[in-house]
């Protein structure tokens, strides 16, 4: 009897280990990782405290009395600005120096300077006591508005950019072409 217990463990341990393993190949083999995939709800409200901004310097209490879609705007702003600065420091690394457009200068100005500054200005409005409701729909409607040509700046900007790089890549291939004699 104690010969079948035992081997019902060994069975039972031998059979567990090899079932380990093989998932475990079988993860490696089509290239995840079991247990390190985390889910983000992106419909989930956004937390204050958990937000981390990657290029925009904003200070959280101006950003208490803003919309949950202002919010997701101001962090989608962030994302492409991150994904500009990430280009340009890629032309660095090529040891290339693009002129800076008024255009890129004056959305850099805005980003910095101007929205930190409106989003205070919102902040103070929409706290005020003796603000009437009237002007707080007001100032929500100017940041908005602020919020929107930020954001539509940026998608030229990136749209330029994504331009500018089909264009090389057409040289590149004309030059290419050009000596395939």
């Amino acid at each position: 009897m104690s010969i079948l217990i035992g081997v019902g463990i060994v069975t039972t341990v031998t059979t567990f280990y090899l079932g380990k393993k093989s998932w475990q190949a079988f993860h490696k083999t089509v290239g995840i990782s079991p247990g390190v995939l985390t889910y983000h709800d992106y419909d989930a409200p956004l937390s204050l405290a958990a937000l981390s901004w990657q290029q925009l310097t904003l200070k959280k209490q101006h950003l208490k009395n803003l919309s949950e879609q202002q919010l997701r705007q101001l962090k989608c702003i962030d994302e492409k600005m991150n994904s500009y600065h990430a280009y340009q420091t890629a032309l660095h690394n090529q040891h290339k120096t693009p002129a800076i457009t008024e255009a890129q200068f004056v959305l850099n100005k805005m980003l910095q300077t101007r929205l930190p500054e409106m989003l205070a200005t919102h902040y103070q409005l929409t706290n005020t006591n003796n603000g009437s409701n009237d002007k707080r729909l007001k100032g929500n409607e100017l940041l908005q508005s602020v919020l929107d040509n930020i954001e539509q700046r940026l998608d030229r900007l990136l749209a330029q950019m994504d331009e500018e790089q089909l264009q090389e890549l057409r040289v590149m291939k004309r030059y290419i072409n050009s000596h395939d004699s």
